[in-house]
């Protein structure tokens, strides 16, 4: 599955300092605004503990984690939407992606320029959110001009409805209400997926702290943006982008020893990477041999027809049944022989919901 989450921010939050540690990319980060011209796209891994399991026990010839996009977006600045700085151009890369990752400086340091002068966190979001909703606002107004006179006139009942939909969300976001904070049906959230709202959009905010404030896993400006969350219960992760560039450079037993010398339990950008995951409400399953161990990505709630699909659309066209132990059982029984002598190992047919950890074969034809 192709998902992709959005870095975003205004200039010089650490955007791109991240970015180069999340895909070990060195692209231009400059101490201006606007170093970052185009999108860049890097694949990210998911970390799982249990593929070292897996490849421990099946030796295969080769190790296939499961993986997504991460996108570096040019910093955002007031007026965006009308054209300033780099302006639209930006907000159509944004519409591309499945979740947000909002970047926001939460440390002191005059040898960096802020673009507004001073660290103000909640500003700073504030700002990102104006001009995200302005930029949707501009989506929902073209297209209650095109079909408002008609469904009136027609008194067409899809239309009309699609009417109703659209002033709704008009009104949250003249009022700064972000489209993600509504409660909507699904049958609504179809009615508006074609228009790809920005602020529709799950988010996650980075809080980008200094070295020192590590160790207490944050500040009094993370805390201000933490009560901000809550309003719409999204995440906030703290990173120190500056030493997540510089465990890029480490192997992974000198990324270990490093983390453990400053006394840090999990590195930010192994927590954003998750935190990212669990919000697009992604898990994971897994196909295991002596050719090949692999993770793959599905969405939560999806079929087990669905999922082997994933593989190949002839697995999902030709499905049979999937014969599945959960990655527990398999870890406690210690092999799949002992797995299916303890009668772990289940025949799944096409009405079995997928779960995080479930180890499959499927079988199909066609």
């Amino acid at each position: 599955m192709s998902l992709t989450a959005g870095i975003v921010g205004l200039p010089n939050v650490g955007k791109s300092t991240l970015f180069n540690a999340i895909t070990k990319k060195h692209i231009l980060a400059a101490n201006y605004p606007f170093a970052t011209i185009d999108p860049n796209v890097g694949i990210v891994t998911v970390p799982d503990a249990r593929l070292d399991f897996l490849n421990d026990l099946y030796i295969p010839k080769s190790l296939v984690p499961t993986a997504y996009e991460f996108t570096d977006i040019a910093g955002l600045v007031k007026g965006a939407s009308t054209g300033e700085g780099l302006g639209n151009k930006f907000l159509s890369h944004i519409r591309e992606v499945d979740a947000i990752v909002e970047v926001v400086r939460c440390f002191e340091d005059k040898n960096i320029i802020h673009v507004e002068n001073t660290v103000d966190p909640i500003r700073d979001i504030e700002i990102i959110d104006v001009e995200l909703a302005l930029s949707d606002l501009e989506i929902i107004d073209t297209r209650l001009g095109k079909i408002e006179k008609k469904a009136t006139a027609t008194k067409d009942k899809d239309l009309l409805k699609e009417v109703e939909v659209l002033n709704k969300l008009k009104k949250a976001l003249e009022e700064n209400t972000p489209v993600r904070r509504l409660e909507l049906t699904d049958d609504e959230q179809k009615l508006i997926s074609s228009f790809r709202l920005i602020t529709a959009k799950p988010i996650i905010y980075m809080a980008n702290i200094s070295e020192e404030d590590l160790l207490n896993d944050g500040n009094v400006y993370v805390d201000r943006i933490r009560k901000y969350a809550s309003k719409e219960n999204s995440k906030v992760v703290t990173v120190c982008a500056k030493i997540e560039e510089e465990l890029s450079d480490l192997s992974d037993e000198e990324r270990i020893e490093f983390l453990q010398e400053m006394g840090i339990k999990e590195a930010g950008l192994d927590k954003l990477i998750t935190a990212t995951y669990s919000l697009l409400g992604l898990a994971t399953y897994f196909t295991a041999g002596s050719d090949e161990v692999r993770a793959w990505t599905f969405k939560k709630g999806m079929k087990a027809p669905e999922c082997a699909g994933i593989i190949h659309t002839d697995f999902e066209r030709g499905f049979i049944r999937a014969e599945v132990m959960s990655y527990t059982d398999l870890k406690e029984c210690g092999n799949e022989k002992l797995v299916r002598e303890a009668g772990k190992m289940r025949l799944e047919g096409k009405e079995y919901e997928m779960q995080d950890g479930d180890i499959c074969y499927f079988r199909f034809n066609v």
